[in-house]
């Protein structure tokens, strides 16, 4: 299974990230409901969340406590909302969503498109947060 977080994850598709350590990696989504809308996905390739074993599971949610403190800092927003979904991409993967409104964790919303230098000054604002 090579999907377009394998290929994000390898460097043959271009993604803004956000953090990664040995075992996962935060990048901008690239149709994102609101600004700082990130994914976070374990490197290693499984489709389902919960086919994760148990300390990659733990290992997954707490890499992603930390990206979530990173957009709290950096994006103006209430909370940061979580959403695991994992119809779109077959690959694991947590949506961290920032919000102000709870509409803006709705993924029938019109999705954003930002150009690449926004999607670098959004990048940058997190990751130097």
């Amino acid at each position: 299974m090579s999907s377009v977080f394998s290929k994000i994850i390898s460097g043959e598709i271009k993604g803004y990230i956000i953090a990664e350590d040995d075992k996962h990696i935060a990048f901008l989504d690239a149709m994102p409901l609101v600004k700082g809308h990130t994914l976070v996905v374990p490197k290693k390739e499984v489709d389902l969340i919960f086919d994760l074993n148990p300390e990659e599971y733990r290992e997954l949610w707490a890499f992603t406590q930390n990206v979530a403190k990173q957009i709290e800092k950096a994006v103006p927003c209430k909370r940061v909302g979580i959403a695991v979904v994992g119809l779109e991409v077959p690959h694991a993967h947590i949506h961290l969503v920032p919000l102000n409104h709870i509409g803006d964790l709705n993924f029938k919303n019109v999705r954003l498109i930002f150009s690449p230098e926004e999607y670098k000054d959004i990048q940058q604002s997190i990751v130097n947060a």
